[in-house]
């Protein structure tokens, strides 16, 4: 397989809103981007609702995308802040008696994209949470200044959704590369069946894929058939040059 070329240094995945499918449309890119030959590096700056295993201090989400990017869950510098609490993280960090440090977090980026050919940031719900006093998510993307990949949820409210965030990062002065609609169903209502044109014809930004759902319980089984599904649409090739991979 001819190793595919990279012209980006990465991308920022964001979203509409919480538990939108940022996390697997991120691991899926990775997993699909490994398998076409990519050093992908893979980061989750801040996580909450994290567990204490054995002692360590473990996030489902950065072992998932560490997993789909073959790189090493154990290292630190993938999920830098690890909160115990399920809720906003500047809530679930002042719990715990810890500030998110910006600065810190640049660094292990720094770190991680001195190693790897591409790195996948995944942020935490969408552009306005708050991560540390006035800082939000939007924020964190100007500090690492990656461009951004907007992950949309299919039903009804996420045109206005997606707008919104589209809207509100271009006038921050975040470049958009484009909108993922993720975990469309198999039989989509009308609502999800006319959100994919409407999304592309009001954001302003193209909608760049379609990631269909798949059953499963083990999400690495999801991830690596929506990789194979992605591997065969020709459609993969305009988002991959889209966001630097060529």
């Amino acid at each position: 397989m001819r190793r595919a070329a990279v012209s980006s240094r990465g991308i920022f995945i964001t979203g509409t809103d919480t538990g939108v499918g940022k996390t697997l449309a991120a691991a899926v890119i990775a997993r699909l981007l490994r398998n076409r030959g990519i050093d992908v590096g893979i980061m989750k700056p801040v996580t909450s609702g994290c567990s204490d295993i054995d002692g360590r201090r473990l996030s489902d989400d950065a072992e998932l995308l560490a997993w789909s990017a073959g790189c090493d869950p154990a290292d630190t510098d993938i999920a830098p802040y690890r909160l115990a609490a399920p809720i906003a993280p500047s809530v679930a960090a002042s719990m715990e008696g810890i500030r998110i440090d910006f600065g810190r977090i640049r660094d292990a980026f720094d770190r991680l994209a001195a190693r790897h050919d591409f790195m996948i940031v995944e942020g935490v719900g969408g552009l306005m949470v708050p991560l540390a006093g006035g800082l939000m998510v939007a924020d964190l993307i100007g500090c690492l200044a990656l461009p951004a990949l907007v992950i949309a949820r299919p039903d009804l409210g996420t045109v206005n959704h997606t707008v919104l965030t589209c809207y509100a990062a271009k006038q921050l002065g975040i470049q958009v590369k484009g909108v993922i609609i993720s975990n469309y169903p198999e039989t989509p209502d009308r609502a999800a069946e006319s959100a994919p044109h409407l999304i592309g014809s009001l954001s302003g930004t193209p909608l760049l894929g379609i990631f269909h759902h798949v059953e499963g319980e083990d999400r690495r089984v999801v991830v690596e058939r929506l990789a194979e599904m992605l591997a065969v649409d020709p459609a993969t090739r305009i988002m991959l040059r889209e966001i630097g991979i060529s």
